[in-house]
């Protein structure tokens, strides 16, 4: 492992039927979305077992993405483990249907990990999509393992101001229907924006959020794996 740019990242493939076309992705999302377990109760409590954080960095010119999963320790959110994976971009940049330019080099990179996380924290979205199948969701089905999306932003979504306090929470909301909850992480900070992926209840998947962001806006999980993709592109691109 290079001290300054972590792990070597993995070569990740596209696999053969991967959609191209924007008709075919939005088949894939009808067909997989009714394999989303919204309302498990999820991994262990917040704060206990392993977590991971994905995320990925592009660089469009070259039509490269790279991700990066990083676990922490919930309990003392130190680094246990990390992985990173490029991959050759294969889909267009469709509002979505960024999951499918994001998922071959994420999937690449869990399955680098030597031990598969208790849950994994997107850097995104789950049922708070328009199709209700954000990155969150079509990574857990296709993973099996339960995941959460925290993104920075509401996407097309309504909310109320949750108090400024820090864990107060406030219904996202597409019409009358709560697609996930304003999360506030620290006291006076803008929200995150917390929604269920896979095989998580939204109350747990708030309180993980609440657990892995004790001193910062964003969860740890993010942090980690934000910084990592950023440098493994630079390595990445530096190295073509």
């Amino acid at each position: 492992m290079d001290p300054v740019t972590g792990p070597v990242p993995v070569t990740a493939t596209v696999p053969a039927a991967w959609p191209t076309t924007e008709a075919q992705a939005r088949a894939v999302q009808d067909e997989l979305r009714a394999r989303v377990v919204p309302a498990e109760d999820g991994p262990p409590p917040p704060g206990q077992g392993l977590v991971a954080g994905v995320d990925v960095a592009y660089d469009d010119e070259r039509d490269v993405v790279v991700a990066a999963a990083v676990v922490l320790d919930a309990a003392t959110l130190e680094v246990a483990e990390e992985a990173t994976a490029v991959c050759r971009i294969s889909f267009p940049y469709v509002p979505g249907l960024l999951a499918f330019r994001e998922l071959p080099a994420v999937l690449a990179a869990l399955e680098a990990l030597a031990t598969p996380p208790g849950l994994v924290v997107c850097d995104g979205y789950g049922l708070a999509h328009p199709r209700r199948f954000g990155l969150a969701a079509h990574l857990g089905v296709l993973t099996g393992l339960p995941a959460i999306g925290v993104a920075k932003n509401p996407f097309t979504f309504s909310y109320e101001e949750p108090a400024a306090v820090r864990g107060s929470v406030a219904a996202l909301v597409d019409g009358s229907e709560e697609v996930g909850r304003a999360v506030r992480t620290q006291d006076g900070v803008k929200p995150v924006f917390v929604s269920v992926g896979h095989r998580v209840s939204l109350d747990n998947a708030c309180a993980h959020t609440l657990e892995l962001s004790p001193r910062y806006r964003l969860p740890e999980t993010t942090r980690h794996a934000d910084s990592l993709c950023r440098r493994a592109l630079a390595r990445v691109l530096a190295a073509s």
